[in-house]
Order: structure tokens, then C-alpha cells, then sequence
């Protein structure tokens, strides 16, 4: 029910509009999410899919318990008003029995978009504001105005001119003959000449004001450009997690060209009126710097982990590209830098803390593409200087930046600009053993940074849900998968996190600290939990991709919570689980018969990388004949068919064929390394047996079976589920089985 807890909260300052499209009130009214909140968080929906009819019963059967719930709550409710609306609410959803799937995929859909608003404001900043097209145009204007207004006071100067000299004109032949000054020509001239004085007055006002005007509205549009500039960076930090980035520069060269051409006429208008007006030069002046400045842009950043000696490559845009003065090539210069230099940047650098190799290149213009970068192909670090580590510190948790800085002059500019910029933070390592934790700093820092932070500060703690936000877009990212993580995995992984295996109340206001992500491993296992949780994102990525996108592995489940969704499933039921025991592993629970007639939920073995090379899940399930429908009641050959290997073609050269298939022993607890033996043809041929010892890198682990010796199931079964994993007696077993017949099979025996 946390997810509704948060909702609820949230709904308060959304618009009515927001509300009722996430909650339509003809299909699926905010009563429904309120009254049945913590059943509906608890059942699975992310599976659904329009196209899969198979799970209409599915459907079906979740809609009629909904309807179900709510006359029971109305029935039960004291308010008149409620319970009449409740009861009105559960006839009008009865539409959608006739096509159930189009419930649980809006059910899902709602669930989906609930995750997206709890998560975006603690993700996030605020979208800045930023110059639209049409502000800009505005401003362009706004431009022209003051410059058709400098025409017409240059006209009427000019007017003025003329008068003055022809009533100058008049003043000798009045004073020489003694004629009345007053007369009608004179003061004519007199008046004419007042009159353009006082125009002329009146449009330096208008000029003036239209001026500052055209300033103000300047430094506003710079102001809200630059933030989208921020934000555009910021997002390029977020894409790290998964989270979605239009990487498009091409709108904000735009603008920054148009704001610079604006700067420029300003200050050409602010010259021609021959009075200086020192606030708004140097408010223009002021301007023209932090845009120049502002417009250097790592484009294509380094990778996050670098591994000395190991080339990489970036790539720095520059948006005011095609205003550069023509000339001497601006060339960019790369250096590596610590925190505390990243901190001070505009200070004198301090000691050189790594030294670069390939870290010059030079400012080029596409003009294709329109876009002026420079980029760095065969960049290296040689070596590096590491700061004082604090405590239990490791070298993998200091966070480095490479800082791009040139000098460059602008056309129409007579002072050339100092400019850099600094990339995303970056971890240096040695050796290939330390990606991991590396990309653990990365993942935390990208995650839970604020913008504008002191580089590169991050919180110690963070409540869970912002962790599992992070956790599951990062997954559904690097799977390349639009199916999430549900509330099921969101739990488990939790406990896991805070080994509170038993803890059945919500974890999302618990704060969790880096030490518990990455430094701190695991209560009874040698690793970390993302040490873990990357092994398992890497093995779906690589051989799981459409298995989990098609819904077909549970993913994260506890092996509690298994044994209370499985314990009233018929014998061969099954589902793909990741294993909490291992790094990168998928395991295959089921239930089976037990000795004394009942029944019991087994586990094989967890299948690694290096398994699934050898073998595919898919052929491995087809394989296994005790496991015969997936959970809850899908017919396995009708689920995976689709992943089932072709037969293979007959050999050339009469070689026999062989093919590898998996079997699963029956005898749990055996530490006996079975025989692989060589079967006769033929009665008259001889009978060669052979055992053979393998090694742990090489080979399946004996102990295969993590049997769940809970008792059989009764009307009120046990609560605890108990398990004999053997930790001593870690043997290796393959056992060959070739049988020499017209059409032989490798087995792989595994006990």
C-alpha cells in the first residue's frame, strides 16, 4: 500500500485534469485506488499485454475479485453516500467482462504512471523555463523598433538642422533692415523648430526606454537559456541511470546565435548614440562574457569509468561555433582534476594530478551538420595522483573530472574569452576487478546529486524508494526492456538490502546508506548488494532480455514469499527466480511430490552466464521434465516454444551426432560423482565406464537441488520455510551420458 500512500499525498497538488485522466471516473474512479489500495499494489499487473489472449482468465479473474471487494466494502460501510457509490462503481466496471485484458493492462498503465510522478520530483529538478522561438522573435522586434526609431531621430536631426540654419538665415537681413522679428515667417521657424526639439526629445526617451526594454528582456532569455543549458546537462547526468535524454543541441545553438547577433546590435545602438550609458554597456558587456562562456558544451561525454592506459574518446561542442573569428585555430586543451579542483575553477589550478596523453584537439566546423566540436579520438590517462583517503575509503569512490579550456575570440569582439568546462565525474581504476565498484560511485552520484551542487558532493543516505527508483530504471535501461520491476521484486529487494527478511511493512521512508549499497557485503555472502543486483542486470541483458520482457521470470522473490505463492500449486508448477545466493544466477523453483505423499517446493540450481552459453533457458526448460507449468497454470511448451532450439542437422562425414540436455537429479544430498559411461551399440560391442573430476570454473556444482525440506502441505501449513543448503562439500559433477545409438544425447546429469 506505499505506493498509495505517496499518491495520496501527491494528488493534493496535481490538477483536477491530472487526476481524473490517471483515474477515469467512467472506468476506473480514485474510490477503487483508495478502498482496494493494498490489494491491488499486492496483485501483478505488469504482465499484461493486449496481444497476450492466453491471459484473459488471468484477467477475468482479477476483475471478478475486484468487483467482488467492492460490494463487500460497500456493504460493509456505514456512510449511505459510499456505500451507494461503491455499489454503482462495481456494476459499471462489470463492462469490461467481456474484455477482461483491456482491464489489467489500464490497472497496470495506472500503476505504471503512479511510479513515474512518485519519482520524477525526488529525480528531477524543477523543468526550467527556456527562451521559446517565439521570445526570441520578440526580442529580434523589439531590436528592430530602436532601430527604426535611431532612422527617424537621425531624420528629424537632420530636419532640425535645416531649420536652424534657415532661421539663422533670417536673423541678418532682420537685424540689417529693422524688420519686425515677429513676423509670420520667423515664427513659423521659431515654432517648427520647437517643435522638432521637442520631437526629437521625446523618441531619445522612447529610444531609451525601448533600450533598457530590450536589455532586460535580453538578460531574461539569456537567463532562462542558460538554465535550459543546465538542465540539458543535467539530464545527460541522469541518461547514466536510464532516465530519458534528447541529446539535440541544435535548438540551443540556435538561440545562443540569435542572443549573441541581439547582443551585438544592442551595443552597436548603445555606440551610435554618441552619450555613453555606462549601466546598460555594462550590463550588455556583462551578458556578452557569460554567454561566450556559457555555450561550451561536452557534447559526447568520457566514459564514467576509465581505466589507465585504456583509450577513450569525447567530444566538446562549442554552440557559437560559426561566430568564432577567422584565423589562428582554436585548439582545446584536456586535464584531469581532482575534487577539490573542480571546487575552485576559478582559481589558479593547483598540482597537476594525472597526466593525459592525446589531450589536444582542435575546434572544427561541420558544415553539414552545422556544429562546431572538437574531439578528443585516442585519449589516455597515464597515470594518476590519489588524494588522502578518508577512513575505509577506496580508491574506487574518488570521483575525478577532465577539464576542457581554451582561450577564443568571437567576431565582432576585440577581447579574446577564457572558457571551460568540466565533463561528469569520473572514476579512475587500474585493473578491470575494480568496473564494478567503480560504477557503483557512478550510479550513486548520477542517482542522488542535486543540480548545482559543490562538485560532487551526494547524500550518505537516501530513502529506499529513491533508491529503488533509481534500481529500476537503471535496470529496465540496461535490459533495453519496457517491463519494470514490480512490487513483488521491489520488496525483496529491500529486505535484502536491509536483511530484514521478515519485515513486511513498508520500506520507502527507510533511509539506506552507501555503505549498505556497496561497501558493506551481504549477511552470509561475499559480495555487495549492487555487486549482486549488477550480476543479475548483466545476465538478463546478455541472455534473459525477452525472457523478462515477455514476463516470463519473476525475477526477485524471496524464498518465503515463494513458498506462500506455490504452496497451492499442483505438482510441476513453476517459475524462474534470480538467485539471492549467488552473483548473476537464475534458478527454476518448483513444486514436487515429497517422500510421505505431500508436497515440497525445490530449487535447481542456479544457471550462470556461463550455463546459459552452453545451453539456453529455453532448451534447459524443455529439458526438465518434473517442471510442466509455469505460474501460475501456463502450459510450459506453449510459453516457450518460442525459445526451443531447432534439431540439429546430421554431421558430415558420418561422425554421429551428439546434443547436450539438462537433468535434474532426484536425489537430493548426494555427494557421489556419478559415472558417465559409454553404452554399446550392440550387445557384442564392449562396455566402457569412466569417471571424471572437473573443476569449479569449468563444471555444474554437485549440489544442484536447494531443496525446500518445509513440511507437507496441510490445511494450515507452517509459516517458516526451511531450507538445507550444504555450504561444506562444494564438488563439481558432470555426468556424461553418451549413448552409442543413431541418434545418441549428451546429458548433463546434474545431482
Amino acid at each position: 500500500m506505499a505506493q498509495w500512500i505517496h499518491m495520496s499525498q501527491m494528488i493534493q497538488c496535481l490538477p483536477h485534469e491530472t487526476v481524473n485522466n490517471l483515474y477515469p471516473p467512467s472506468a476506473f474512479p480514485i474510490e477503487v485506488r483508495h478502498f482496494l489500495a493494498e490489494w491491488i499494489e499486492n496483485q501483478r499487473w505488469d504482465d499484461f499485454a493486449l496481444e497476450k489472449v492466453e491471459q484473459e482468465s488471468q484477467a477475468r479473474a482479477l476483475l471478478d475479485q475486484t468487483i467482488s471487494l467492492l460490494q463487500s466494502i460497500a456493504q460493509e460501510n456505514a456512510n449511505v453516500v459510499d456505500r451507494m457509490k461503491l455499489m454503482q462503481i462495481s456494476r459499471n466496471m462489470a463492462m469490461f467482462q467481456q474484455q477482461p485484458l483491456q482491464f489489467g493492462v489500464m490497472v497496470r498503465d495506472i500503476l505504471r504512471k503512479e511510479r513515474v510522478l512518485i519519482s520524477t520530483p525526488a529525480q528531477m529538478p524543477d523543468p526550467p523555463q527556456f527562451p521559446s522561438m517565439q521570445d526570441v522573435d520578440h526580442l529580434v522586434l523589439n531590436v528592430l523598433d530602436v532601430q527604426e526609431i535611431r532612422q527617424k531621430m537621425h531624420q528629424l536631426q537632420e530636419e532640425l538642422n535645416w531649420e536652424r540654419q534657415n532661421y539663422e538665415g533670417l536673423q541678418g537681413p532682420i537685424q540689417q533692415n529693422g524688420l519686425d522679428p515677429t513676423n509670420s515667417e520667423v515664427q513659423r521657424l521659431q515654432n517648427h523648430i520647437q517643435q522638432l526639439e521637442y520631437n526629437v526629445k521625446e523618441m531619445a526617451t522612447k529610444r531609451f526606454q525601448l533600450l533598457k526594454k530590450c536589455v532586460d528582456c535580453l538578460d531574461q532569455c539569456q537567463t532562462r537559456l542558460i538554465s535550459r543549458l543546465k538542465a540539458w546537462r543535467w539530464e545527460q547526468h541522469k541518461a547514466t541511470i536510464g532516465h530519458p535524454f534528447d541529446d539535440n543541441l541544435n535548438p540551443l545553438q540556435t538561440w545562443c546565435e540569435q542572443l549573441l547577433g541581439v547582443n551585438g546590435k544592442l551595443r552597436q545602438e548603445l555606440m551610435l548614440i554618441g552619450e555613453p550609458i555606462p549601466e546598460l554597456q555594462d550590463r550588455l558587456r556583462q551578458l556578452l562574457q557569460v554567454l561566450i562562456q556559457s555555450s561550451l558544451v561536452v557534447e559526447k561525454q568520457p566514459p564514467q569509468v576509465i581505466k589507465t592506459q585504456s583509450k577513450f574518446s569525447t567530444t566538446v561542442r562549442y554552440l557559437l561555433g560559426e561566430k568564432v573569428a577567422p584565423g589562428k585555430p582554436v585548439v582545446l586543451k584536456a586535464q584531469i582534476i581532482n575534487e577539490l579542483q573542480a571546487r575552485n575553477l576559478g582559481s589558479v589550478p593547483g598540482d597537476n594530478v594525472g597526466e593525459l596523453i592525446n589531450n589536444t584537439a582542435i575546434l572544427e566546423h561541420n558544415t553539414s551538420s552545422k556544429s562546431t566540436c572538437a574531439t578528443f579520438r585516442n585519449m589516455s590517462i597515464k597515470k594518476i595522483k590519489r588524494a588522502d583517503r578518508k577512513g575505509s575509503e577506496s580508491v574506487t569512490e574518488e570521483k575525478f573530472a577532465l577539464l576542457f579550456s581554451t582561450e577564443i575570440t568571437i567576431t565582432g569582439c576585440d577581447t579574446p574569452y577564457r572558457i571551460q568546462m568540466i565533463s561528469l565525474p569520473v572514476v579512475v581504476i587500474v585493473h578491470g576487478s575494480q568496473d564494478n565498484n567503480a560504477l557503483a560511485t557512478i550510479i550513486w552520484d548520477c542517482a542522488f546529486s542535486e543540480p548545482d551542487r559543490v562538485p560532487f558532493v551526494v547524500p550518505e543516505r537516501v530513502p529506499w524508494r529513491m533508491m529503488y527508483s533509481t534500481l529500476n530504471s537503471k535496470f529496465t535501461a540496461e535490459v533495453q526492456t519496457n517491463h519494470n520491476l514490480d512490487q513483488y521484486n521491489q520488496h525483496f529487494l529491500a529486505q535484502k538490502i536491509f536483511d530484514k527478511p521478515d519485515f513486511a511493512d513498508d520500506f520507502s521512508n527507510i533511509m539506506v546508506s552507501w555503505a549498505q549499497f556497496n561497501k558493506e557485503v551481504l549477511p552470509g555472502r561475499p559480495f555487495t548488494f549492487w555487486q549482486w543486483f549488477e550480476g543479475v542486470m548483466d545476465l538478463t541483458k546478455k541472455h534473459l532480455k525477452t525472457y523478462w520482457s515477455q514476463g516470463l521470470i519473476f525475477g526477485f522473490i524471496g524464498k518465503q514469499h515463494l513458498h506462500l505463492i506455490l504452496k497451492d500449486r499442483p505438482n510441476g508448477t513453476f517459475l524462474l527466480r534470480f538467485s539471492d545466493s549467488e552473483i548473476g544466477g537464475i534458478t527454476i523453483a518448483y513444486v514436487s511430490a515429497s517422500e510421505n505423499g505431500g508436497q515440497k517446493i525445490q530449487n535447481i540450481q542456479p544457471f550462470t552466464k556461463r550455463d546459459l552459453e552452453i545451453r539456453s533457458l529455453g532448451d534447459r526448460i524443455r529439458d526438465i521434465s518434473h517442471i510442466t507449468h509455469l505460474y501460475p497454470e501456463y502450459p510450459k511448451h506453449e510459453v516457450f516454444k518460442g525459445f526451443y532450439s531447432e534439431p540439429q542437422a546430421s554431421p558430415i562425414g558420418g561422425y554421429i551426432p551428439v546434443s547436450l540436455q539438462t537433468k535434474v537429479g532426484t536425489e537430493p544430498g548426494s555427494a557421489t560423482l556419478a559415472a558417465a559411461s559409454m553404452q554399446p551399440l550392440t550387445d557384442g560391442f564392449p562396455r566402457h565406464q569412466f569417471q571424471q573430476q572437473f573443476s569449479p570454473q569449468e563444471s555444474i556444482t554437485q549440489d544442484i537441488m536447494e531443496t525446500a525440506s518445509s513440511p507437507d502441505f496441510s490445511p494450515n501449513p507452517a509459516a517458516v520455510f526451511s531450507e538445507t543448503i550444504p555450504t561444506d562439500n562444494n564438488m563439481d559433477i558432470l555426468d556424461t551420458i553418451l549413448n552409442l545409438n543413431p541418434s545418441p544425447k549428451l546429458f548433463l546429469d546434474i545431482e
